[in-house]
């Protein structure tokens, strides 16, 4: 492990342990205060004065929510924090910037973002409530159907220090995950933290992250990425092992980033945090989805998970079928974030999936391999939904079980030969690596999609000769009836 992951990790079990203590203190306000001042330190010790990007953007974003009108600001929050992490980039070109700096510029970004997004949604209820109100004023046999909360109107009221104290929560700020500003306020208002089981879920989880992370120091010993940049590699291995070489490698960067994601789980986990009763009906990112403040009276008696601020759903990304379903248990609460603020709310349903990618491309940063990574995914799913139909849709029994497996040796090739290129990230890198395995994984897609659009043509074809054929029997027998008829 390098020095940067070493600090990393015990950056990570300083906080896992802090929440243990956090958990306990009475005082919310005092809890608050402390929170947020380890996630200073913790942002401190990681990037030193690099840290100033992460206050500047900071105030930058707290100003476009505070002064520009709801009505606009979740556009110019968006404009401003992304717009920040152009500078933010173009300035680790000529001095190196710590990579877990810019994870924490990207998370700081969504956060500041989502809440300009939420305050937006919120003024657009307040408004249509008044304006249906005023309606009902005219017609007294109306009532009102937008429900309006606290939260709504508390949104409207944001102060700076929240906006920091959100941002800079310990509890996240290194490795996420992403969660709502009103996961955030519920941390400190509801007594959920009391009684979830804290303890017991962090130490279920440490031992997953103990597992991860052993895999990860044997596989990157064994498999470094580095060897894949030497003159051995690509002048004394042969095609097969090149091309076999892009599973290891990204078995070890998975190893790597559910060794993270877990103990950063297990930070929220300790101090109690994004617990609610099942009752509430959470999901990744977005906490609650039913009604849940009620339950805080008999909040003993209730049980509780974690659900709001679990990141990636590992046994499901190794174990489904097909890269679609792995894309959706990969990274949920960003994926929450981009959903509902990106591909929702983009003006055209045409290209909003093209944006989201993007978007999501660009958060990553600036390298190509993030984009030959992500812009390559949707043709693979594509594909892979092409061949779902095909082959697979109708398949049972035996033949259903190999087509299954069929497919998930598809989706890890997929995810391995795009995820190489992530980790490749230059140019140069990239297009020596996929030269050197003649492009066989683009090359094999085209042919497999020229090959689907073929035999679904032709079934498309065969289907409507059946169909024909249907009807001109059908024909025929209504004829034969009504000679029948006459006959009579």
């Amino acid at each position: 492990m390098s020095l940067d992951d070493v600090v990393y990790v015990l950056c990570l079990l300083g906080c896992i342990g802090a929440g243990s203590y956090i958990r306990r203190i009475q005082d919310e306000q005092q809890r608050k205060l402390i929170s947020t001042g380890l996630g200073i330190i913790v942002i401190v010790v990681v990037s030193g004065f690099h840290s100033l990007h992460c206050f500047i953007s900071l105030a930058l974003g707290s100003a476009c929510v505070l002064l520009v009108e709801p009505s606009k600001c979740h556009l110019v929050t968006f404009v401003v924090m992304f717009g920040y992490l152009v500078f933010f980039r173009l300035f680790d070109f000529y001095l190196s910037i710590p990579g877990h700096t810019n994870m924490i510029q990207m998370l700081l970004t969504l956060k500041v973002s989502g809440i300009a997004f939420e305050k937006t949604a919120s003024w657009k209820r307040l408004m249509a409530r008044d304006e249906q109100t005023q309606n009902e004023n005219r017609d007294v046999n109306s009532e009102t159907t937008i429900e309006i909360t606290d939260y709504d109107v508390e949104l409207q009221q944001l102060s700076a220090a929240e906006i920091l104290h959100y941002s800079f929560n310990y509890i996240g700020v290194l490795t996420g995950p992403y969660y709502r500003y009103r996961t955030y306020r519920d941390y400190f208002e509801m007594p959920f933290k009391h009684y979830a089981p804290s303890v017991e879920s962090t130490i279920e989880k440490l031992k997953y992250a103990v597992f991860y992370c052993s895999i990860y120091l044997t596989t990157n010993y064994i498999w470094p990425l580095e060897y894949a940049l030497s003159d051995e590699f690509y002048n004394e291995r042969s095609f097969v092992y090149r091309l076999l070489y892009v599973w290891p490698v990204f078995f070890v960067f998975r190893a790597r980033i559910y060794t993270g994601l877990t103990l950063s789980e297990c930070v929220c986990t300790m101090a109690g945090f994004g617990a609610y009763p099942e009752e509430a009906d959470a999901s990744n990112g977005e906490g609650p989805r039913k009604r849940y403040q009620h339950l805080k009276r008999n909040a003993e008696k209730l049980s509780y998970n974690f659900t709001t601020i679990v990141n990636t759903r590992v046994l499901e990304v190794e174990k489904c079928w097909t890269f679609r379903e792995g894309m959706k248990h990969w990274n949920v609460c960003v994926q929450y974030w981009l959903a509902v603020n990106v591909y929702k709310l983009f003006p055209s349903k045409k290209y909003r999936t093209g944006a989201t990618l993007l978007c999501s491309a660009y958060w990553h940063g600036f390298r190509p391999g993030h984009y030959f990574c992500i812009m390559g995914a949707p043709f693979y799913v594509a594909l892979e939904d092409m061949w779902h139909k095909i082959v697979r849709k109708d398949a049972t029994g035996l033949s259903r079980n190999v087509i299954d497996v069929i497919f998930w040796i598809f989706k890890w090739f997929a995810f391995s030969y795009l995820g190489t290129a992530f980790l490749l990230s230059s140019f140069s890198r990239i297009w020596h690596f996929y030269n050197s395995v003649y492009h066989i994984g683009y090359i094999s897609w085209l042919a497999m999609i020229l090959l689907g659009l073929y035999l679904t043509n032709l079934k498309k074809a065969a289907e409507r000769r059946q169909k024909r054929k249907l009807e001109t029997e059908a024909s025929g027998d209504r004829e034969s009836t009504a000679i029948k008829e006459k006959a009579q």
